[in-house]
């Protein structure tokens, strides 16, 4: 379900790569570690993508998948794929054990407010996924939900969005 924020102007509010530079690019460099760090711990790109565009959903970002959808498709995720994710617990065939178990985890870490992390839902991905893996998963989760907070807040408009 995406977050309801009632009715917005295409109007950002802030510029905050403009207003706090040092932060921003903080922000960005801690984003591309742990995109690095999830790749050499083994975690596919793929499933990368998947998690950033769900926690997107989730967080009702349109700035950020807009510009994570683009992305997955460049990088070869279906349309399909995509098209379902929004519904993945019910899309059977679709996404692997391992990606089922990474969604369910990034979720949970999305929605700490509702019941933190499960045991049930922690030990699904363990059995997915290494210790490295797992902290790398709750750092994606962590920096995709840093990105949507600041979209989000500041009103990021979609649409501009280019692959470098």
């Amino acid at each position: 379900m995406l977050a309801s924020f009632g009715p917005m102007t295409a109007q950002p509010r802030l510029n905050l790569r403009q207003l706090s530079p040092e932060s921003h690019r903080a922000l960005n460099a801690f984003a591309f570690a742990v995109d690095e760090a999830a790749a050499k711990s083994g975690i596919e790109a793929e499933t990368v993508h998947l998690l950033k565009v769900r926690i997107s959903q989730i967080n009702g970002c349109s700035f950020c998948l807009d510009m994570h959808i683009i992305d997955a498709r460049a990088e070869g995720v279906g349309e399909q794929r995509l098209n379902l994710l929004a519904a993945w617990r019910h899309a059977s065939g679709i996404y692997s054990d391992r990606e089922r178990a990474a969604l369910e985890f990034a979720e949970e870490i999305t929605r700490l407010e509702q019941s933190g992390v499960g045991d049930d839902v922690y030990s699904r991905v363990r059995e997915a996924f290494t210790e490295e893996q797992t902290g790398n998963l709750v750092f994606i989760a962590t920096a995709m939900n840093s990105w949507n907070r600041i979209a989000v807040s500041s009103r990021m408009v979609p649409g501009h969005y280019r692959r470098a």
